[in-house]
């Protein structure tokens, strides 16, 4: 991949040098009208890049200031489910390395597994499962960002989840803690695999975050996850499953989720 053509594209649009990369997921996009002069790159216009055919998610660089730092954020991300390998799904975490990014936050919609969840609740993600069955870094080992086997027993930054954890304790927001799984989806999961979810230890399952995550660890940045749960898991509700009802709910949540990540991106 050419990623140095896209860098020099993008530095042709922008006046920054950002420093904290954040990946929004579904229906999480609202943080985006914070960014204090705010330059959007559709990802149509950058050479080599994928779409987003997601609803909630708007398929967009914007690149600007947020809480008083650099920062570029991907309104809108790719998913496996949508037919692009995994490669192309983090292509932009590795562009956003070579911008010289070296603080990542990733949001998603997630189901909710732990019983002790409701919707609305945000979860700090503590680590992951990779149930997509692949790797995004298979293949030729990408040498300038990362060694061939990368360490992945700190995958999300301890130093950043004390960090969320103390931000959310002063706004008074609960923040709960789990360990988030992927599955590749689309379709939802069956309540039989929720069960084997839960009993192998995850708290909230999605579509997502997993594979951005092991190639920022690779390329040597540091990582914070935040799920919004927005609904409860096949077999733990008995309601059906809608990507409605995921939007919905992060809308609601919308002014917790955002003045966490943006005093948290304050003191990042």
């Amino acid at each position: 991949m050419n990623y140095d053509e896209i860098v020099v594209y993008l530095k042709s649009k922008m006046n920054i040098n950002p420093e904290i990369g954040i990946v929004l997921g579904s229906g999480l996009g609202m943080l985006a009208q914070k960014i204090k002069d705010p330059i959007i790159v559709p990802y149509s216009e950058i050479p080599y890049f994928p779409q987003s055919t997601v609803i909630g998610h708007k398929g967009q660089f914007i690149f600007g200031s947020l809480a008083g730092k650099s920062v570029v954020c991907m309104d809108g991300r790719f998913h496996y489910y949508e037919g692009y390998d995994l490669q192309q799904v983090t292509l932009p975490i590795r562009v956003m390395k070579k911008m010289g990014v070296s603080k990542l936050i990733v949001t998603n919609a997630a189901g909710g597994i732990n019983a002790d969840f409701v919707p609305g609740d945000l979860m700090l993600i503590r680590d992951h499962i990779n149930l997509l069955g692949v790797n995004p870094l298979r293949g030729k080992n990408e040498e300038e960002f990362g060694e061939r086997f990368p360490d992945m027993s700190e995958a999300y930054s301890k130093e950043f989840q004390a960090l969320a954890l103390e931000t959310a304790a002063e706004l008074k927001i609960t923040l709960q803690q789990g360990i988030y799984v992927a599955m590749s989806g689309p379709s939802y999961e069956t309540p039989a695999e929720i069960k084997y979810a839960k009993i192998i230890g995850a708290d909230a399952v999605g579509m997502s975050t997993v594979p951005e995550v092991i190639v920022a660890v690779h390329a040597g940045m540091k990582v914070l996850g935040i799920s919004c749960v927005t609904n409860m898991a096949a077999g733990i509700s008995k309601q059906k499953l809608k990507h409605k009802e995921v939007v919905e709910t992060a809308n609601i949540v919308k002014e917790k989720f955002m003045n966490l990540v943006q005093k948290v991106v304050c003191k990042m």
